[in-house]
């Protein structure tokens, strides 16, 4: 079959041909139609991610969206090394496919599932969101935070916070409040302070470094005594280091976690994602897409962002 293939850490893809795979007890062949290059596709591809193997040479891609042998549309997650979604086949256990909505596309559903679970998962699994409670998105306009906050809405939160540094996006996300992340520190954190002196149970953080730095030590100053903040880490975007004076904590009721890949048993990331799917055309749920065939994987992969998400489509023609 036709794949993209990287051979080796820190290189690209190129498109070529892998030996067919073969569906063995308890798992299914999945005919790819669409799988988006998404951070974390990207990062454990490059073996920069915390989750890759090493293993090369390995098919990029960690989900999808396909057809069975029977007809049925899925969307699936998480296939072993080195199989991945970059392919015109993938196979993996059945319990790694999702029936796919008959209004939801399967680019959209490709494009959505990585960045829509990041915070669904976050929220309910790691966060233990209640409805009513205010959440704060901290890096709000990326495609990740721009659906975490209608997420956030649809899972119960009275109020919704963003941070971002873009300030038209900021503007067109209907939050309850937003705060503009510019360079000065001082600034920053009067502003994460007045916010928190309002009662912020939830913070899902794409962001670390810098700004996660100031928003807990604002957190930490200014919050109702004795009220949690459940702070959880997603992404590292503004920073892989965070230099956290240990008195944000010895003086505070924050609780910080991580939610990603390994953090969420399998049956509750299952179980999310299903959940997720679901709502999906409800919520309307999408992010602007790049279909592109999966033939130009390589060109594909070394362009610059264009606030687009690459969705590869294999045995699409070239053009």
């Amino acid at each position: 079959m036709k794949a993209a293939l990287v051979k080796a850490a820190g290189q690209g893809p190129e498109y070529g041909d892998f030996p067919d795979p073969v569906a063995g007890r308890g798992e299914v062949m999945v005919k790819v139609t669409a799988a988006a290059l998404s951070h974390v596709t990207r990062s454990r591809a490059t073996g920069t991610h915390y989750s890759s193997e090493g293993q090369f040479p390995l098919i990029p891609g960690i989900d999808g969206t396909g057809l069975l042998d029977n007809g049925r549309r899925v969307y699936f997650f998480m296939p072993s090394t080195p199989l991945g979604g970059f392919a015109e086949r993938v196979v993996l256990p059945a319990s790694h496919c999702i029936d796919l909505p008959r209004d939801l596309d399967d680019v959209t559903a490709a494009a959505i599932a990585i960045p829509g679970i990041s915070s669904w998962g976050a929220l309910l699994e790691r966060a233990a969101l209640k409805r009513g409670e205010t959440v704060l998105i901290n890096g709000a306009t990326g495609a990740a935070g721009r659906l975490a906050v209608r997420i956030a809405r649809h899972l119960g939160a009275k109020k919704v916070i963003a941070t971002g540094r873009n300030r038209a996006v900021l503007d067109s996300l209907r939050a309850d409040a937003v705060i503009a992340l510019g360079e000065d520190d001082d600034l920053l954190e009067k502003a994460f302070q007045a916010q928190f002196a309002q009662g912020v149970d939830v913070v899902i953080d794409y962001l670390w470094g810098r700004t996660a730095r100031l928003a807990l030590i604002a957190a930490a100053r200014v919050s109702p005594e004795g009220v949690p903040v459940r702070y959880i880490s997603i992404g590292s975007a503004g920073g892989q280091e965070l230099d956290l004076p240990g008195a944000v904590l010895r003086s505070s009721s924050i609780e910080i976690k991580g939610s990603g890949l390994g953090s969420i048993a399998p049956k509750r990331f299952r179980d999310a994602l299903v959940a997720l799917m679901k709502a999906a055309p409800q919520l309307r749920l999408a992010i602007p897409t790049h279909a592109v065939p999966l033939r130009e994987v390589a060109s594909a992969w070394a362009a610059p962002e264009d606030g687009r998400r690459i969705v590869f489509i294999p045995g699409a023609p070239g053009i």
